[in-house]
């Protein structure tokens, strides 16, 4: 892909393209069950669904800045836009291969069939035109457009419709598909052994004639439009510029229109037509599949029960030690203790919480939440604590993009039951993982902490690869409560000396830990950074990988989303190598570790290095002060590195291209390794 910044940076936006082109990689990938693959088709869709309404949103906004604003800021998003364009093209191609070429004949041979209403005998008919009468009809509100008049058309975002055309070419319909109260997918019939299923849109489209019946219907074309979200501008750019973007965009209003996604057999006229009712222009005109809003096949029945269709189900790894104990504050007192997820199981979390909330001894709870999951034993918990005289404080974060709504109302329910409840600051996202554990322990108040990579959501951790230690130390857990003052708005800043905490001290600790390699490389030490992390963009940051790189200082690092740096370039990043791995669970870790002179230091934590996790929101990175998981720590990290399976090369062509494996190698699939490797250390 062309790049568009200069030769040293990838445009963001392009790169992302390559990681959703690695989720497509799944889908194609036979290691993975049938089922499992229609899912990665869904995550796609799902993906490209708030690419489109976040990323390329924010581009053609930018349009409307001012152009010497825009020279300034070295954007061309016009440029940028139409490659976006060009490339998601290729894949939506690609995608279409991939389910007509593979996974419906696949389907088939599991004796599943997808049935269009062109394939329906007889009595599947009778069945579509009693299923359409009884479950969908009451449903469907058909929307009339006379075009010889002026018409308010206004399509909801990402939901599915029907535009209906007719032997009047002066007139169309409007039919929105109740997904929500029908389902997508409709068991038909099972005969011979064969699973037969259809679409809820098959159905319909088979039985629009009792819709229009005076009417001569001439087509009917699925349509889903994308509206933007909110533009947060501070992600990216900071102080000044940041301002006179948003003075440029006075006028701008959210859900705007970003793309049309269209039948491709759509006749052109037709195309025009509802281009010009709901007021977009060419390049917003996606052409498309026969079907749309595939995210709905994450749902998708399996009428067989087959187990080998699926991925075969793990056991949570039991934790060697917080498994046994009745009393989490003991052990933890004693020792550090980490968990991982999914490979073990979020309970550890909520029967810490739901401990302190029972016990006598607990005074405060304190917790910051950024994606609050519905009731939970975690939310379930903090309310009891609020019952039994515990003081909560309940960090809620009001601007965690599309989580805003049930953020806030859970944040009012915890207000009415007396916690001290308090919502973000305008432009500061708290994006951090902490809870902190105040308990009176005779003449000693002890606290005890819990820092993530991963957000407060049991259902998340079944799907997010995490990790998390619960400490009691000292100096931790002091910084984590002048962490919270800051929060409370008791202190300015944190004055923190182990913990990093942005944006107070993230962007300038890691610089320093750079450095240190540097000169470590250039006194003829060892020197070597590995890193993990989900996105990599901060110019600062990679301008400074590039200089360690060319100091001698051996670069590893893991990326599963996009990165900004390009690697393995002469003279420039040559010791530089990258991979990324995208397979069962979705990679969420950050770990940084630093060669130190022989002396590793480890840190992790919730951000990753982007302008805005540095600069602009409170997040938390933690060192890694026990040996045992220091160790641990170390040689999960490794595992992922010794990847050969799932792992794919990022390099300057940004090919994709698998790692390979050598002649006789073990193969190796990290995320599969890893589960083995705890479930070997935590055996008791």
């Amino acid at each position: 892909m062309q790049q568009t910044n200069n030769d040293r940076f990838r445009h963001r936006d392009l790169n992302w393209l390559s990681f959703n082109a690695r989720v497509l990689q799944e889908a194609a990938d036979k290691i993975n069950p049938l089922f499992e693959r229609m899912k990665f088709l869904a995550i796609f869709s799902s993906n490209l669904d708030e690419y489109f309404r976040v990323r390329v949103s924010q581009l053609r906004q930018i349009k409307r800045v001012k152009k010497s604003l825009r020279k300034k800021l070295a954007l061309r998003p016009s440029k940028i836009t139409k490659q976006i364009i060009e490339e998601v093209k290729k894949q939506q191609d690609e995608f279409g291969e991939i389910y007509y070429g593979q996974i419906i004949p696949e389907l088939a041979e599991n004796n599943i069939f997808i049935l269009g209403s062109e394939d329906y005998n007889p009595s599947q008919e009778k069945f579509a035109g009693s299923f359409f009468t009884k479950n969908i009809k009451k449903h469907l509100k058909p929307l009339r457009l006379d075009l010889s008049k002026e018409n308010e058309l206004f399509l909801e975002n990402a939901v599915l419709y029907f535009l209906v055309s007719f032997k009047e070419e002066d007139h169309l319909a409007l039919l929105k598909i109740p997904v929500n109260e029908c389902g997508r997918f409709i068991m038909m019939d099972k005969k011979n052994g064969n699973h037969n299923i259809t679409f809820l849109d098959e159905i319909i489209r088979h039985e629009a004639f009792r819709l229009f019946p005076k009417e001569e219907i001439t087509g009917i074309y699925e349509i889903k439009l994308s509206r933007d979200a909110e533009l947060y501008i501070d992600d990216i750019y900071n102080g000044v510029l940041a301002e006179k973007i948003y003075e440029s965009l006075e006028q701008r209003t959210d859900n705007q229109p970003t793309r049309l996604l269209y039948d491709a057999s759509m006749p052109k006229e037709i195309q025009k037509k509802i281009r010009k009712l709901l007021k977009l222009g060419k390049i917003d005109m996606m052409p498309g599949g026969k079907y749309h809003n595939f995210k709905d096949f994450m749902s998708f029945p399996d009428p067989t029960s087959n187990p080998d269709l699926h991925f075969k189900k793990l056991q949570p790894v039991a934790h060697r030690v917080l498994t046994k104990a009745k009393n989490y504050f003991e052990v933890i007192r004693e020792k550090d203790q980490s968990v991982h997820f999914p490979y073990m199981s979020f309970d550890y979390v909520e029967n810490f919480l739901k401990q302190a909330a029972e016990d006598e001894k607990v005074t405060d709870i304190k917790i910051s939440l950024y994606r609050v999951a519905d009731e939970s034993v975690l939310t379930s918990s903090l309310l009891k604590a609020l019952e039994n005289g515990k003081k909560v404080t309940v960090f809620v974060e009001a601007k965690a993009r599309f989580d805003e709504e049930n953020n806030i109302i859970w944040g009012r329910k915890f207000e009415e039951k007396g916690a001290n409840v308090i919502y973000s600051y305008p432009k500061v996202k708290v994006h951090s993982k902490i809870m902190l554990v105040c308990r009176n322990e005779g003449e000693t108040n002890m606290r005890y902490a819990y820092i993530g990579t991963g957000n407060f959501n049991s259902e998340t951790a079944k799907l997010y690869c995490d990790h998390a230690i619960f400490t009691a130390d000292k100096q931790i857990t002091k910084e984590l409560q002048r962490l919270f003052k800051v929060l409370e708005g008791e202190l300015i800043i944190p004055r923190e000396k182990n913990l990093i905490i942005s944006p107070f001290s993230t962007r300038q600790e890691f610089i320093k830990l750079i450095y240190n390699e540097i000169e470590n490389a250039r006194e003829g030490k060892k020197a070597k950074i590995t890193a993990k992390m989900n996105s990599l963009e901060d110019q600062e940051m990679i301008e400074l990988l590039y200089k360690a790189s060319q100091a001698g200082v051996e670069i590893r690092m893991l990326i599963r989303g996009f990165t900004s740096l390009i690697p393995g370039v002469k003279g420039m990043s040559e010791n530089i190598y990258v991979t990324s791995v995208v397979d069962r669970f979705l990679e969420h870790g950050r770990i940084y570790i630093f060669e130190n002179g022989g002396n590793e230091v480890i840190f992790y934590g919730s951000a990753d290095w982007m302008n805005r996790n540095l600069d602009r929101r409170i997040e938390v990175l933690s060192p890694v002060l026990d040996e045992d998981i220091k160790k641990e720590f170390r040689e999960i990290l490794d595992i992922q590195l010794k990847d050969n399976v799932k792992a794919r090369i990022q390099d300057a062509e940004e090919s994709n291209r698998y790692v390979q494996r050598k002649k006789n190698e073990k193969a190796i699939r990290s995320q599969y390794e890893i589960y083995e490797y705890l479930k070997k250390k935590h055996k008791v």
